[in-house]
């Protein structure tokens, strides 16, 4: 199942599938998202979801049974 997905603040939306790893979409998109340890402890990739929820991208696939997602991106001048 197609997916479409909006990354912000640059309005950059892109079509997904359902269990694509969320750093690939973002690579694909043209967007980057910094990482650290690729393993979700350090948090250097956390995103924030349109629902407020916030994860970290390099441990999370594209979720199935929605037809759209917007991604929230932020930096953190620490990384």
């Amino acid at each position: 199942m197609s997916v479409k997905i909006r990354f912000l603040p640059d309005d950059v939306t892109i079509e997904a599938e359902a269990g694509e790893p969320m750093l690939i979409v973002a690579k694909r998109a043209g967007v980057l998202i910094p990482t650290g340890c690729l393993m979700g402890s350090c948090h250097a990739c956390e995103v924030e979801l349109d629902n407020g929820e916030a994860i970290c991208a390099c441990i999370t696939a594209i979720p199935a049974g929605c037809e759209q997602l917007t991604i929230n991106l932020y930096s953190d001048d620490n990384w």
